[in-house]
């Protein structure tokens, strides 16, 4: 049986939602697949494919609104979907705020090609993905003590289709593929072990497994011998691969979500300064080549570029429709959604304003602290913004790494943390949430 369009598909859920007496209604189909392969021990530790269709539905009635979805697209599935969609919207508690996009609102014109977001390349098979996880996995056992090696590959590709009774309609095609490592060195109470990884959109802008198994051998052995640090208060380096947490924690408190519930820690920050004032947090969902970029939302809304944080000044909070009414704001176009839950706000790409020093003039500048290469666990009170979070890393001493070091936790408040951060410069230009190594001052830190 030949699978119809998505785009038929969608049609066929709101016109059987319509015939149901659905007021308004939205559909997503999303047809994927995707393959991994894991090798640990040299041994081939798992080989999965999965492929399938999805579909789900929402319906409104006035105020009140239901999701449904199902992986069945036959004509009586979708028939039984939509009556039983509206049997639940008439029994949902009113949303005042709840609704579709104005037909006004909605997307109509974008350039797909513009956007790269998919590989024409083939399909990968499962044999050149073994490839590459052995791949990974010799070029790590080849750096030397190391204990044992986890290597995977993958591939994906992911079609989805939107469509809504405002009239609007469009869909896009994302692949993805991906390689990585985690080497293990040393025995019992004295292992230690780091990873690497990597993924791109387009298979030809992979880096080599080779490269990715080393990298991940050589941070293993790095933190050999690591022990606790001292305790007391130190200046913290959040290193580039975990520096996007703390601009995170930035982002969920700017989320409509927790603005509009009271929960979070910057409330009241709206036109205040939150970061130092030479840094900027940007938001660009039309990047080639990037897995966050989209050319409409989960609503149907045009997507823009904006500024979130502007020299330091926060300008505005992350909303879809529904957080965005219940604030007396317009949408930001930041809607996201699956098949079996209704839209809610997110964040696409992410820029923080680089600086100009590189990771090792923080170090040498930075005295005697923390180089924190992995965070374990958390503790951040959404509402407060206090900060705890076990950590591991080295021990730099006179602006110089002397040792590794872990089992400690590191303390503060995000809104005085983010107020002294320092950007290094060496953000990766390949990912969707572009932030340096940030060089925090005066962290309370809980070691030996």
């Amino acid at each position: 049986m030949t699978t119809p369009r998505l785009e038929e598909l969608a049609d066929r859920l709101l016109k059987a939602a319509t015939a149901a007496g659905a007021g308004a209604a939205d559909a997503l189909v999303v047809d994927g697949a995707s393959l991994s392969i894991d090798i640990r021990a040299g041994k081939l530790e798992q080989a999965e494919r999965s492929e399938g269709i999805e579909i789900g539905l929402r319906v409104l009635i006035g105020g009140r609104q239901a999701c449904v979805s199902a992986s069945d697209i036959s004509d009586r599935t979708i028939t039984t979907l939509a009556e039983r969609a509206v049997a639940m919207a008439r029994e949902a508690p009113e949303d005042p705020y709840a609704g579709l996009a104005d037909a006004g609102q909605i997307a109509r014109d974008w350039d797909l090609a513009a956007y790269d977001l998919a590989d024409p390349a083939p399909e990968p098979g499962a044999a050149a993905l073994e490839r590459d996880a052995r791949a990974a996995e010799a070029a790590a056992m080849a750096g030397g003590d190391i204990t044992q090696v986890e290597a995977s590959a993958g591939y994906s590709r992911r079609r989805m289709h939107l469509a809504a009774t405002n009239g609007f309609s469009g869909g896009y095609e994302r692949t993805s593929r991906s390689v990585s490592a985690v080497a293990f060195t040393g025995q019992g109470t004295g292992m230690e072990r780091d990873w690497a990884g990597e993924s791109r959109i387009y298979q030809s802008d992979l880096p080599s497994a080779d490269e990715v198994g080393a990298l991940a051998a050589e941070r293993a052995l790095a933190r050999r011998g690591a022990v606790k640090p001292v305790t007391g208060t130190f200046p913290v380096l959040f290193d580039e691969r975990i520096a996007s947490s703390l601009i995170g924690h930035l982002l969920s408190a700017v989320n409509g979500q927790s603005v509009a519930r009271g929960s979070s820690w910057l409330r009241d920050a709206l036109g205040q300064q939150v970061l130092p004032a030479g840094l900027s947090v940007i938001e660009d969902p039309h990047r080639a080549r990037i897995g966050g970029s989209r050319p409409f939302d989960g609503e149907g809304l045009p997507t823009r570029g904006r500024a979130i944080v502007e020299a330091g000044v926060l300008t505005g909070w992350t909303l879809d429709l529904a957080t965005g009414r219940k604030l007396g704001m317009a949408s930001t176009a930041n809607a996201s959604r699956g098949t079996t839950a209704p839209p809610s706000p997110s964040n696409a790409n992410i820029d923080l304003t680089p600086g100009r020093a590189s990771r090792a003039d923080l170090i040498r500048d930075m005295g005697t602290g923390l180089l924190v290469t992995s965070l374990i666990g958390s503790t951040i009170n959404p509402t407060t913004g206090d900060y705890s979070r076990g950590a591991s890393g080295f021990w730099v001493q006179d602006g110089v790494i002397s040792h590794p070091v872990n089992e400690c936790t590191i303390a503060g408040n995000l809104r005085d943390m983010l107020m002294r951060i320092i950007p290094a410069n060496d953000a990766r230009a390949h990912l969707s949430v572009r932030v340096p190594s940030l060089l925090v001052e005066g962290m309370t830190l809980a070691g030996a």
